[in-house]
């Protein structure tokens, strides 16, 4: 096997996203036979030793991939900090997955778990941009004003823009409305602050696709495997696998 970028490596082998496993590097926590390495550095993972805070890592793994509806009141990743249960508890699995798409604590739907670094980098990354769709209920009924600034893009409190959005009204309910928002980013708590900042709180937020993979018929704290097919979607929505309808 050829050389590659160690960060591919750990990212590969289910370590977390390419971002995470640089740095991983920069803290001079990985070695390569032996030797602390930098940013950048190669390595055969057929032949070179890695290790992590000095323990060899098992770099040959069976690739999990696992769609969760996760509840409220769960974080979407460890923080010993935290008293919160976390994703990974309602799954029960020793081996290290990522979570892709996390969601606040208040929010819940579709979470895909996963130890393919690959995919994880492609699909969180912010220079691609893939889709996310939730189903959002705000406390009142938009006019077609604030649609349309959604849409638009919203300046918030920091100044960052956010990005257009597909917005549409699902159903009025009460005094307020399920909106199905469709986004190609996702800063932290976006949803929730764009909607403040319009006039729209947020009381409900729940995501039912990341890519091509739907939340289905998942009921909250429910999780399953992928099938073969969705893996090969994602893959393909990904860029990482050629689409056989265009090969």
């Amino acid at each position: 096997m050829a050389e590659e970028r160690v960060q591919k490596i750990l990212a590969a082998a289910g370590l977390g996203s390419r971002r995470a496993c640089e740095a991983l590097i920069s803290a001079g926590r990985v070695s390569v036979n032996g030797k602390v390495i930098h940013l950048g550095d190669k390595a055969d993972p057929a032949r070179d030793k890695i290790a992590l805070d000095g323990k060899l890592l098992r770099l040959k793994q069976e690739k999990i991939y696992i769609a969760l509806n996760k509840p409220k009141g769960y974080l979407s990743d460890i923080d010993e900090s935290h008293p919160k249960p976390t994703v990974n508890d309602l799954i029960g699995i020793k081996e290290p997955l990522y979570a892709l798409g996390r969601l606040d604590l208040d929010s819940e739907g579709l979470i895909l778990m996963t130890n393919d670094g690959e995919l994880a980098n492609r699909l969180t990354h912010p220079r691609y941009k893939h889709e996310k769709e939730y189903e959002v209920f705000v406390i009142k009924q938009p006019d077609e004003e604030q649609l349309e600034i959604w849409r638009r893009g919203v300046v918030l409190e920091d100044g960052y823009r956010t990005l257009p959005a597909k917005v549409e009204v699902i159903n009025n309910a009460g005094g307020g409305s399920w909106l199905r928002i469709t986004m190609r980013e996702g800063k932290k708590r976006q949803i929730r602050k764009t909607g403040a900042r319009i006039g729209l709180p947020v009381a409900q937020i729940k995501r039912v696709r990341i890519g091509t993979l739907k939340l289905g018929s998942l009921r909250s704290g429910e999780w399953r495997y992928l099938t073969a097919a969705e893996v090969r979607r994602l893959r393909q929505y990904a860029g990482l696998e050629k689409d056989d309808k265009n090969s």
